[in-house]
């Protein structure tokens, strides 16, 4: 195993999981949930189901999670016995990718076995988005462990080029963003699973009011655009500061750059979901992007966190 196969290993599993992610969100917004009934891992008692839409979306799903589960269980191994890998950072994030992934296949399969609450629903993709996270975390450090490769070892072995220590207060406020974030994509997730999307019509305003009659659905999807506004003014300062702590051409600056741009396409795809909303066929797709979009923001921001936690602690 060479550093530049493990990457193409390491981008293939992040690309397997960033698939086993889409397609549990086309299961959601599809309503496939049920298309495989109670079964499991079957599929209505049949290991080949009977063609309809929603037993073609659920069992795709299936496969391609298990198909995918291989895949992140091989990289595990292969980073935990290959020689060159010594450091702990590449085996924590593989082992990380193999928990959530072996987690969210044992709650899927419980969903369809035992009806679950929306709030339970909704920690899935929570679950699946941190398996996505550690695959990609794993992905980014082999790249910059290759692209660094013929450097002083103190570089190569860290991953990345060796910078002046960075103030721990950074880490700390972009542990605090992360933490909100992943609160913000749970919110997300309980409106999908509940159908509360539609309770807010319009944008940006809701239902034409800037504070909206207040009903269960209404207020969880208002809720939601709250806190989607909040997300990101606390990333716009994340980013002043990172800035100001570390310098403008700093490797976490620009880290922090990426996650104000997708914060922007976020809150605007948002916007696109509640336009498109009535076109079931456009809004499966809006809905795509709008969780694309969640998935790359929370992982970007996930590095920044790492990255800053490194760097301040040289």
């Amino acid at each position: 195993m060479t550093l530049q196969r493990y990457k193409i290993l390491a981008f293939l599993t992040c690309l397997g999981m960033f698939v086993v992610l889409i397609a549990g969100v086309l299961v959601t917004n599809t309503g496939s949930q049920a298309g495989c009934g109670t079964d499991w891992p079957l599929c209505n008692g049949k290991f080949i189901p009977a063609y309809t839409l929603e037993s073609l979306v659920e069992y795709s799903h299936r496969v391609i999670s298990g198909g995918v589960g291989l895949l992140v269980g091989a990289t595990f191994l292969v980073t935990l016995l290959w020689k060159p890998v010594k450091r702990k950072e590449p085996i924590a994030y593989a082992s990380a990718s193999l928990f959530f992934t072996f987690l969210q296949a044992a709650l899927g399969a419980m969903a369809v076995v035992w009806p679950q609450s929306d709030a339970v629903l909704a920690l899935h993709f929570g679950i699946s988005l941190f398996a996505f996270t550690s695959t990609w975390l794993l992905y980014t450090y082999a790249s910059r462990t290759a692209s660094n490769k013929g450097q002083p070892a103190s570089v190569a072995a860290s991953g990345g080029a060796v910078s002046g220590r960075i103030p721990r207060s950074v880490y700390r406020f972009t542990v605090g963003v992360l933490i909100y974030c992943y609160g913000v994509v749970y919110l997300g997730a309980y409106i999908r699973h509940t159908g509360s999307g539609g309770a807010c019509a319009g944008w940006p305003l809701c239902n034409g009011d800037v504070i909206p009659e207040m009903t269960h659905s209404v207020s969880i999807a208002f809720a939601h655009r709250l806190a989607a506004l909040l997300l990101l003014i606390v990333v716009v300062a994340l980013v002043f500061f990172v800035r100001r702590q570390t310098g403008a051409g700093s490797e976490p600056s620009k880290i922090a750059g990426y996650a104000l741009w997708l914060v922007c396409f976020q809150v605007l795809s948002g916007g696109l979901l509640s336009v498109t909303i009535g076109d079931h066929n456009v809004y499966v797709f809006t809905g795509l992007l709008h969780t694309i979009i969640i998935s790359a923001l929370f992982s970007v921001i996930c590095l920044l966190a790492l990255r800053a936690r490194h760097l301040s602690a040289k």
